[in-house]
């Protein structure tokens, strides 16, 4: 169960470290992320300012401890694909199964549609058969939230002697128009008042 004081509210750079608390271990000690070193928090700052500049990076919180984090990011750089992303969840590790990451990509996806968003695609690393480092749970989770299937490369990534599977899952949360409006920054949105709207908390 979802806690009941849990807020969503924007990241900051200055929240690397408490983000970095969350993502580490899944870096050390599984192939969730294929990612090998844990970056430093000064690296991971930017990453999220970078990623502000355009699209939501979100914190879950709840009695000022950051559980969980979700973002957005370009699918790919060229012009036709501006009305995709690629999206990401996080979630502490005693902290899963509570309906944390449900809510994080619930208010996620109300961010990216009132941008004028239409896909949102997922790159989840999947094994062939579960072991101590991988299991099938990120796919499971984003077909429950109505995500399919749209494609697998196998034994793409290799991480702690052993090869694993990649899958792109996909969901359209727009209409697809001849016309699509252009894409708003994240940044231009918050100023337009979309906290109200969408479920969205400022610290």
């Amino acid at each position: 169960m979802t806690p009941g004081n849990l807020i969503i509210r924007p990241a900051a750079p200055e929240d690397a470290a408490a983000l970095l608390e969350i993502y580490a271990p899944y870096v050390e000690k599984t192939a969730v992320t294929f990612e090998y070193a844990v970056p430093s928090a000064e690296a991971f700052a930017g990453r999220v300012a970078r990623t502000l500049e355009r699209y939501p990076y979100l914190a879950a919180e709840a009695e000022g401890r950051i559980l969980g984090y979700a973002y957005a990011g370009p699918f790919k750089e060229r012009a036709a694909y501006d009305w995709a992303v690629e999206t990401t969840v996080y979630v502490r590790e005693n902290e899963r199964r509570r309906g944390i990451g449900r809510r994080l990509y619930e208010v996620l996806e109300g961010c990216l549609a009132a941008q004028g968003i239409l896909n949102v695609n997922a790159c989840i690393a999947c094994p062939e058969r579960e072991d101590e480092y991988l299991t099938r749970d990120s796919v499971d989770f984003h077909r429950r939230l109505g995500w399919r299937l749209a494609g697998e490369f196998r034994q793409c990534g290799c991480k702690f002697g052993r090869w694993y599977n990649m899958v792109w899952m996909e969901k359209h949360i727009g209409e697809h128009r001849e016309d699509p409006l252009p894409v708003r920054p994240f940044p231009e949105i918050l100023h337009a008042g979309l906290s109200g709207e969408k479920g969205l908390t400022f610290s």
